[in-house]
């Protein structure tokens, strides 16, 4: 178990995030020109507190193409609230090419602008028990740390005496207390000094992988493509806003939740002594020799103590159950369901880290 991994379950650890992107639309209307293009609930006003602290909410949601498929996941960031409002897009860099080709096509440029890509403009992550209380100081967020710790996804805060950040968001991305902060670049690596010189470990984005996968969460580049329907990845209560009007996508998304199914669905796997296994590896069921799923994602995991990975299993197989890995003769391996809390295990799954 490396250090940054204990760090992440037991104090904290610092997580450079190289792979996020960040835009800004603008204009006469860019909430409600937005709204016709993603598929989730758009932010709400912010809100500022007598401590001069700014809270919202940053939603995850996708862009969805007419034939309900993925484009990219983002999340929606609001920087200034009134008639003229501000967004920030938070990408995966995985998800950028189509996405801005797609945002090209279908914003309205007189009343909806995207600007350049924010270069000067990172994101860290700061996982673990004692995140919420090293976030919290004068300088950076002067809030009480149970407000962080109690918090659902998406919650956002800013000091708004201090412009457009730091902005620290919550994630649950992992099992941990987790944090994104975004900001410019050269502040990111002051916060992160900081951060080291009280004791927080530094991490990679290899080991936000395995934090990941212990969770079940999908990421768009890995488990979810342009070929992935909300729906099939389990992001549907997260993504989706089914209150709102008509984005792109809606009807596919609708048809399959009030008439239809799909195909596959996004399950767990645990792969026991196996060994290491590669993405896109096909799954077998015993008799048959037409794959029935595909591994998409694998790591060597402390907290269960053996490989795991996700993985799209045909709709019928149900969870749990069993299947073959790379062959119809391959090592057997188990499959689980995922919820929105993380993965479902059954009596004798190991669930904790020694």
């Amino acid at each position: 178990m490396t250090a940054g991994y204990r760090a992440a379950h037991d104090a904290a650890a610092v997580f450079h995030r190289p792979s996020r992107r960040f835009y800004r639309v603008t204009g006469r209307a860019p909430t409600q020109m937005l709204s016709g293009v993603v598929s989730g609930a758009m932010p709400p006003p912010n809100v500022i507190s007598s401590s001069g602290v700014r809270s919202g909410r940053s939603p995850y949601s996708t862009i969805l193409t007419p034939k309900g498929r993925m484009v990219t996941d983002l999340r929606l960031i609001r920087f200034e609230n009134g008639e003229n409002d501000t967004l920030l897009l938070d990408l995966p860099a995985s998800g950028e090419p189509a996405a801005l080709t797609h945002l090209g096509r279908y914003l309205p440029p007189r009343m909806a602008k995207l600007s350049e890509r924010e270069q000067r403009l990172g994101m860290i992550s700061v996982v673990g028990p004692m995140a919420s209380s090293l976030l919290t100081s004068e300088s950076l967020l002067p809030v009480d740390p149970e407000e962080l710790t109690g918090s659902e996804e998406g919650a956002e805060w800013t000091f708004a005496e201090s412009g457009d950040g730091p902005l620290v968001i919550r994630t649950t991305d992992v099992i941990p207390l987790a944090f994104d902060v975004i900001a410019d670049l050269g502040r990111l690596e002051e916060i992160v000094s900081t951060l080291v010189g009280l004791g927080v470990t530094r991490a990679d984005e290899s080991l936000w992988d395995v934090l990941r996968l212990e969770r079940g969460r999908p990421a768009f580049g890995a488990e979810m493509d342009e070929d992935t329907m909300p729906a099939e990845a389990g992001i549907v209560s997260r993504a989706i806003d089914q209150s709102k009007g008509c984005y792109t996508g809606q009807e596919v998304v609708v048809r399959i939740r009030d008439r239809g199914h799909v195909n596959r669905r996004l399950r767990g796997v645990l792969l026991g002594d196996t060994g290491a296994a590669d993405g896109r590896t096909p799954l077998f069921q015993d008799d048959r020799e037409a794959p029935v799923g595909e591994l998409r994602s694998f790591a060597l995991s402390p907290r269960f103590g053996q490989g795991i990975g996700l993985a799209y299993v045909r709709r019928e197989i149900e969870p749990p159950a069993r299947l073959r890995l790379a062959q119809p003769s391959g090592p057997i391996i188990a499959i689980r369901e995922l919820s929105d809390e993380g993965w479902v295990l059954v009596e004798g799954d190991p669930t904790f880290y020694p």
